[in-house]
């Protein structure tokens, strides 16, 4: 019955950009996912929110960079894992990416690495990622030397939208 009404409450998430208000409950999201918090407020323009009966369950944010960007803080509350709603929450955060005309975004994980290939995400060196990256609270403090860096090409498909590898982004759920 938990997982029927889990599921429930993954699909009936609304999806829309956050504002200074839900900084507390991003903040706590993060830390009960066990991910950095810090730099985040400074981005909150550019953080995408799932909100569940008016509370924040998941959260995305997007660094911007003129040409780059930096997806971070993808967390989703733990009862509702598993159920396509950190799927929702990055394909929301590419589109913005998409929006903002970027051209590559790059990440840091310890343990998600094989999860954001499905985006078509690969890994790369940090003597790749552009100095304006470099420079972020994610890669100079946050996050440790050790994390995986991960990178995602945005290119234009033949239609003139922006696809990731093999998978179209969509504007569907934000």
């Amino acid at each position: 019955m938990t997982n029927k009404v889990n599921r429930r409450k993954a699909e009936d998430t609304l999806m829309e950009p956050a504002n200074k208000r839900d900084l507390p409950e991003i903040l706590t999201l993060l830390t009960r996912s066990k991910l950095p918090q810090d730099g985040l407020a400074d981005h909150v323009a550019t953080t995408i929110v799932a909100k569940h009966n008016g509370h924040v369950v998941g959260s995305a944010a997007l660094e911007l960079y003129r040409a780059d960007a930096l997806l971070r803080s993808v967390a989703v509350k733990d009862t509702l894992r598993g159920q396509g709603l950190g799927k929702r929450l990055t394909n929301a955060a590419l589109a913005l990416a998409r929006r903002h005309k970027t051209k590559t975004v790059f990440l840091l994980t310890e343990t998600a690495g094989e999860y954001f290939s499905q985006f078509g995400f690969k890994p790369v060196q940090r003597s790749e990622v552009p100095r304006a990256v470099q420079r972020s609270v994610e890669f100079t403090s946050a996050c440790p030397a050790s994390a995986l860096v991960m990178m995602l090409r945005l290119r234009k498909n033949r239609e003139g939208g922006v696809q990731t590898g093999d998978l179209p982004i969509t504007d569907e759920h934000y």
